[in-house]
């Protein structure tokens, strides 16, 4: 009978943690775009995941020359 009291403080302490997560959540704006779900399901995901391949090979490229530039720079130095 015991280890009932102790389920039950558990899963209250556990239920605070869930609240507090959710309240903190609340509070820093997880929650505010209201907008942009309902206009989800009107794009395909192929163009998304095309535009974020895209994004990644400019990153790549752009550090990649970041890296040449230093390299032809030392080269001079």
């Amino acid at each position: 009978m015991n280890i009932f009291y102790l389920l039950i403080g558990v899963s209250l302490f556990a239920a605070l943690i869930f609240l507090g997560a959710f309240i903190w959540a609340v509070r820093s704006g997880q929650f505010e775009d209201n907008y942009t779900p309902s206009l989800r399901i009107l794009f395909d995901d192929d163009e998304i995941e095309n535009e974020e391949h895209k994004k990644d090979e400019k990153l790549t490229s752009n550090t990649e020359d970041k890296q040449e530039t230093n390299k032809s720079d030392k080269a001079h130095n």
